[in-house]
């Protein structure tokens, strides 16, 4: 499909637009009937279409980022921005972007083109989502993201050779990564939508939760713990978080909601893994353990963050839905990342009240700091039904005399009860 794209538009001749913002091109968006099509879209913040620059947004190509324990240049630095840049092995450079202007609307005239300017769709239908839906005022994301597109991006201790087939927020370097793909079969990453819609969650996610922070304290302190619950449970939040917002991006498209986005990228396995509207995810005693006691390292090392994660996302999505309430809840989930507000924080604040010991960081406090940034009573109750049957919580621990839960909410029976 895309080959034949790209070969009907090359028999066109190419030129340098100079268009004025918005800008009307043609990218690759999901139909209906799960394929993906070329459509013109609307790009309202790009304000450079060859060096694909805009508020939202700037991609770099040809750029490596490689983390060695062993690199001598990591030695002695003092700075979290030092670390972070001492990674970066090759700046990059702006990309080139190739067009075929046709009736006052922009055809990619090559392959990397037409991911170029569906990346970048992406992130502001993304951007779009978090100011609208999530109210979160423009300003305080700063200046544009940076992503590096089809960078050499290498993790030493687990592979020497570059990461292929992959997209992701890298906090360490306060970027983006889509690296190239080799053996995906289906769509790309970067024209997934909810995909990079996940991404610029954890984006979100590190702005709101950790301030901005490349290296977290609830990770670097708590998970160099033996047993570390914190850091485990905050990684899967963050995971789960994603995945809702990710599906809450698809939700604002012309095809709807779709809870299983990462469908058209991924085998039938993961993709019903990470299924939001499958209502049966319980937290059971092996992952319970391994929350409470294993290091971050094991936990994250099988996957834990992404099990737990799904059942978080899982169990909001049955709240939302089940009232037909999903963007207030969206929206409540977002007020939930930072609230100074005296005797009802958010979760930044609870990671400083938690900071000396993580255990204060666990499934039911994190829950009330969910559940209290929620006002609608029915939204209310259902949320904690949903979060005190899937994950576990006594129901005493939220429902009672000064806990977060109305009285109505006694918790579901889709779980059956660990001892």
């Amino acid at each position: 499909m895309l080959r034949t794209v790209i070969a009907a538009t090359l028999v066109l001749a190419a030129c340098e637009p100079a268009p004025t913002t918005p800008v009307r091109a043609r990218a690759l968006v999901l139909s209906g009937n799960g394929s993906y099509v070329t459509q013109e879209v609307t790009l309202n913040t790009l304000t450079d279409v060859i060096r694909m620059e805009g508020s939202v947004a700037k991609l770099l190509g040809g750029a490596r980022i490689e983390l060695d324990p062993e690199d001598p240049e990591l030695q002695g630095l003092t700075t979290e921005e030092a670390f972070g840049n001492a990674l970066i092995k090759a700046d990059g450079r702006p990309v080139t972007a190739s067009w075929i202007a046709k009736d006052n609307v922009l055809w990619p005239a090559d392959f990397h083109t037409w991911n170029l300017v569906t990346t970048y769709y992406n992130f502001e239908k993304a951007r779009e989502y978090f100011n609208t839906v999530g109210n979160i005022p423009n300003a305080d994301f700063g200046g544009p993201a940076t992503v590096y597109y089809f960078a050499d991006f290498i993790l030493k201790e687990s592979n020497p050779d570059p990461i292929k087939d992959n997209a992701l927020w890298f906090p360490v370097t306060q970027s983006f990564v889509v690296a190239p793909f080799e053996e995906l079969q289906k769509a790309p990453l970067a024209i997934n939508s909810g995909v990079m819609s996940h991404e610029y969650a954890h984006m979100v996610f590190n702005l709101k939760v950790y301030g901005g922070r490349r290296l977290p304290d609830p990770i670097i302190l708590w998970g160099n713990f033996g047993a570390s619950p914190g850091a485990n449970l905050i990684k899967a939040l963050d995971e789960g978080l994603a995945d809702f917002h990710g599906y809450g991006v698809t939700c604002k498209s012309a095809t709807g909601c779709d809870p299983r986005f990462f469908r058209t990228s991924f085998d039938d396995k993961l993709s019903n893994d990470r299924d939001l509207a499958k209502a049966d995810r319980c937290l059971d005693a092996f992952l319970r353990d391994q929350l409470q006691n294993a290091p971050l390292a094991t936990f994250s090392g099988q996957g834990l963050e992404y099990k737990l994660g799904s059942i978080i996302a899982s169990a909001l999505y049955q709240a939302g839905e089940s009232t037909g309430q999903r963007e207030v809840l969206m929206r409540s989930i977002v007020s939930a990342y930072s609230d100074e507000t005296a005797n009802n924080p958010g979760l930044k604040q609870l990671i400083t009240i938690a900071l000396n010991d993580q255990l204060n960081f666990n499934r039911t406090s994190v829950s009330a700091v969910l559940i209290n940034h929620v006002t609608d009573v029915p939204l209310k109750t259902a949320l904690c039904n949903e979060l005190i049957d899937h994950l576990q919580i006594p129901v005493a621990d939220l429902v009672g005399p000064g806990r977060p839960c109305p009285p109505a909410a006694q918790g579901g029976n889709t779980c059956p009860r660990l001892p």
